[in-house]
């Protein structure tokens, strides 16, 4: 489908003549800048399924065994840091192993829609295209960005299409299920549920004992079960804080030069596990709170929307993180969307003044807290 450029009427010489190939290559585009990095550590051997993540951990062996046949679409949703994107970069990494010249595409959602608009701009959809749809998988991060991009968003049922049609597989992950993801077209909505959706949610305290093992034992460290235990007891958030929580007990051992044991482990996690999230709600708990009292979904909360009736249950839920949790500004900002340290202290004090003079923010906070504080 790809012939050499006409050049009018003019007799080209001998070389011109040969076809002129793509100006990239699929396979130097698979690791162009668009691309997203393999970790190479994010395999299934280093994935600790539960019954958090069962299904959706099922779900990805099979399509990595029979890529465009077991589940497609399969859409893979769920919070911040609980194993999302390792799934996703596990079927990469094993359908790769079982064929080396599989033409896979791994990309943000961002990465696409970037991709697209220098196309636009460029005028080299064609390029783009190749790039999208001449492949056998096409993995996409965080595919709720993609909402309010009306352009973008017919692209992608395009694009969508084309390979749905070719039987290539297609991945996509989210931090929501496709209908709660908000401004997504009906008909997009409708084609990621057509395969297969997943949750994956907070592992239990088993499964956060085990992720530690393993997290340590990658590191090159070895724990104890007391250990492990020590820290999932305080930490139930996600798996990024468990793993952190195994960098800073390797910093500590190291500094200090002493073997890790459970009085090391608690003098070093002190500060990162404060004695106030014993009894302190999660981030996760408050989350759920807000958008319940409010009666908003939680995407909204997490996105970039700036209307009132979304920002400012953004901001009380920021503000009753920072006044009932031991988490910093950029934890907290984190589980917000990924927001800096300083929209969360911005959120705070807007909400320490609203509540003296705006008696529906009092109201809702204590209502909240009062949730929290029953749970």
């Amino acid at each position: 489908n790809h012939t050499p450029r006409e050049n009018g009427n003019a007799p080209a010489p001998a070389p011109a003549a040969a076809p002129v190939a793509h100006p990239v290559s699929e396979r130097e585009r698979l690791g162009g800048a668009d691309a997203l990095p393999i970790n190479p550590d994010y395999s299934f051997e280093n994935f600790v399924p539960g019954p958090n993540n069962r299904m959706a951990h099922a779900a990805a062996r099979a399509v990595a065994d029979k890529p465009g046949l077991a589940y497609n679409p399969l859409f893979i949703h769920g919070g911040v840091g609980l194993g999302k994107t390792h799934l996703l970069q596990a079927v990469c990494i094993s359908v790769l192993e079982t064929n080396p010249n599989a033409r896979i595409h791994y990309v943000s959602c961002d990465g696409f829609m970037t991709q697209f608009m220098n196309a636009v701009q460029s005028g080299r959809m064609v390029e783009f295209r190749h790039a999208f749809r001449d492949v056998d998988m096409l993995v996409i991060d965080d595919i709720h960005f993609l909402a309010k991009r009306d352009r973008t968003q017919e692209e992608f049922f395009h694009t969508f299409n084309s390979l749905y049609q070719d039987k290539k597989q297609i991945i996509l992950s989210s931090d929501a299920p496709p209908d709660e993801i908000p401004d997504l077209e009906e008909r997009l909505v409708s084609r990621f549920s057509w395969g297969l959706v997943c949750k994956v949610e907070k592992p239990g305290y088993e499964t956060r004992v085990e992720i530690l093992k393993r997290k340590a034992h990658m590191f090159g460290m070895e724990i104890t079960d007391q250990i492990a235990g020590e820290i999932a007891q305080h930490i139930d958030t996600n798996i990024r804080e468990l793993e952190g929580a195994i960098r800073h007990l390797q910093l500590a051992a190291a500094v200090a030069k002493r073997p890790i044991d459970l009085a090391l482990a608690r003098e070093s996690l002190g500060n990162i596990l404060p004695q106030a999230r014993d009894t302190a709600p999660s981030i996760e708990q408050i989350i759920h709170e807000v958008v319940t009292y409010y009666q908003i979904k939680r995407t909204e909360v997490l996105g970039k929307r700036k209307l009132r009736s979304v920002a400012l249950p953004r901001q009380v839920g920021m503000y009753i993180a920072r006044e009932h949790t031991g988490h910093s500004l950029e934890e907290i900002g984190a589980h917000f969307g990924g927001r800096d340290h300083t929209t969360v202290m911005h959120a705070v004090k807007k909400i320490a003044s609203a509540r003296a003079t705006e008696p529906d923010v009092e109201r809702a906070l204590t209502v909240i807290v009062q949730r929290l504080k029953g749970q």
